[in-house]
């Protein structure tokens, strides 16, 4: 099986990709930062700044706060990131596994299986 990843960055760094797609899911479930990041295993400092950071460099507001109650909500610009995202990342794997299909790599299907019965090797 071939896979890929996608994410996008700009002068090196992450704007935005499945990470930052899973903590603003997760905020959409949660309602809470806090709560949000513990979901994720992850620190309240990391999420904030994971999120401040994509805010940034995407130059657009992906939260906003109630003002009664605090609960945390995904702006339409952040829904409508996570769409497109989903969206990209469906017909990048559908033209990858085309492509893969018609350039034949059937060869890597017939080597994965034949080192099955050797000794596990960790090199990938």
């Amino acid at each position: 099986m071939i896979k890929q990843k996608i994410w996008f960055e700009e002068k090196n760094k992450a704007v935005f990709g499945p990470g930052r797609r899973m903590l603003l899911q997760a905020i959409d479930e949660c309602r809470s930062l806090n709560a949000a990041a513990k979901k994720l295993n992850m620190s309240y400092r990391a999420a904030w700044g994971r999120l401040r950071a994509t805010e940034e460099r995407l130059g657009m507001k992906l939260v906003h706060i109630d003002n009664i109650g605090g609960a945390m909500h995904l702006t339409e610009e952040a829904r409508e990131l996570i769409n497109k995202f989903n969206e990209l990342e469906s017909k990048t794997e559908s033209f990858v596994n085309n492509m893969c299909q018609e350039l034949d790599f059937s060869m890597l299907a017939t080597k994965a299986s034949e080192r099955e019965d050797e000794e596990p090797n960790h090199i990938t």
